[in-house]
């Protein structure tokens, strides 16, 4: 289940750039532009985070006293938009737990925004895990079929002990056995946290049907034999003691250093798309799962060797995109990491128009 907001603000450029930067989180964001309207629908909808302007400022700690009253949402992660007009000290003290600053600039607000991410996937967090110690076989970015453990498991996510340190925020494809249950579990996740020791939380992004009813199966089997325990908290204690990593305004979650970061962002999407092996006719129906300049990812059950030569044909209400490639890395039976070739002017403009589509805007965009 995505995580949710309600952004209370009647700027409509703050809301436009808010709502992108949520929306690229994968947070799914809903508007209103009085504390009235957004009074009400804390009221009748829960939410995991609710972001408040504060330009009228009474106004909205009232709104912020309603929501710590609220059965729905009084542990949502509460966040205000404060300038320098604002008594800072009275809007923490009436429940906010976050201050982002105006005007909105995308890339603070961006950064802030997945410290509170953070903050939001913790708090939904209320599985509880059961202890394992089963063998994985963990594919990600250029690396096939590397060996883990799996340290506990739960219906959301699992932590394990990897051999080497992985991508921030990067998918990761599982393929294990569980103790005293033969079939095989085939997932994929992303990565949430990880530690000095080796350590990585993961959060479930995909998980098959099949391999739901296995997981489900020996979870509620395992978990009537544990005792009642608060869940592992998404960022690892050990992590505090690395001094490799450092912790985002103070709320505890894990970042990394820039040298560490993907070189180009990825937007995450869901498009349909028919790829072509070179010289081969017969389309392969799949979808594009996240697009960046330089490359994107291909879902599918069947995904071609690295190196393969692709064409990926998108197509939209009004555009025919026509992109060419390379499978730089495979996951069978998830998919396949793609590198574009942009070799031309024509090539860049169709990689931009697709950029477009992704993010929801299906027009042409001049190179």
């Amino acid at each position: 289940m995505a995580l949710t907001s309600l952004l209370m603000c009647a700027d409509a450029q703050a809301v436009q750039v808010l709502s992108q930067i949520l929306q690229d989180l994968g947070i799914c964001v809903e508007a209103c532009g009085t504390p009235r309207l957004a009074t009400a629908r804390i009221s009748e909808q829960k939410f995991d985070a609710i972001l408040i302007d504060c330009h009228d400022e009474p106004a909205a700690i009232k709104l912020m006293t309603h929501l710590r009253e609220s059965s729905n949402n009084k542990n949502a992660i509460a966040i205000a938009m404060v300038d320098g007009g604002n008594q800072i000290r009275d809007i923490f003290d009436n429940g906010a737990n976050f201050i982002l600053y105006k005007p909105i600039s995308a890339e603070r607000a961006g950064n802030s925004m997945r410290a509170a991410r953070g903050l939001m996937q913790r708090e939904r967090r209320t599985q509880r895990r059961v202890p394992t110690q089963a063998q994985a076989s963990i594919s990600y970015a250029d690396v096939q079929e590397a060996d883990a453990r799996l340290v506990d498991l739960g219906e959301s996510g699992l932590a394990m002990q990897a051999e080497r340190r992985l991508p921030p925020s990067c998918k990761v494809y599982f393929q294990f056995a569980l103790p005293e249950n033969r079939s095989q579990v085939r997932l994929a996740g992303e990565v949430m946290w990880q530690d000095s020791s080796g350590k990585v939380g993961i959060r479930f992004v995909n998980v098959p049907q099949a391999s739901q009813r296995i997981l489900k199966g020996w979870l509620e089997a395992n978990l009537s034999r544990q005792p009642a325990v608060n869940p592992e908290p998404e960022i690892s204690e050990a992590a505090a003691e690395d001094p490799t990593v450092t912790l985002s305004a103070g709320l505890g979650l894990l970042t990394v250093s820039a040298a560490d970061r993907r070189e180009r962002s990825r937007r995450g999407c869901s498009l349909s798309a028919e790829v072509y092996r070179a010289d081969h006719k017969v389309p392969n129906r799949c979808r594009l799962s996240d697009v960046s300049t330089g490359g994107c990812y291909v879902e599918t059950h069947l995904p071609f060797p690295a190196g393969t030569t692709l064409e990926i044909v998108v197509r939209t209400e009004n555009l025919k995109l026509r992109i060419y490639g390379k499978v730089k890395s495979m996951h069978p039976g998830f998919g396949m990491g793609v590198q574009f070739n942009l070799d031309t002017p024509e090539q860049q403009k169709q990689v931009k128009q697709l950029i477009a589509c992704a993010a929801g805007a299906e027009r042409e965009v001049t190179p």
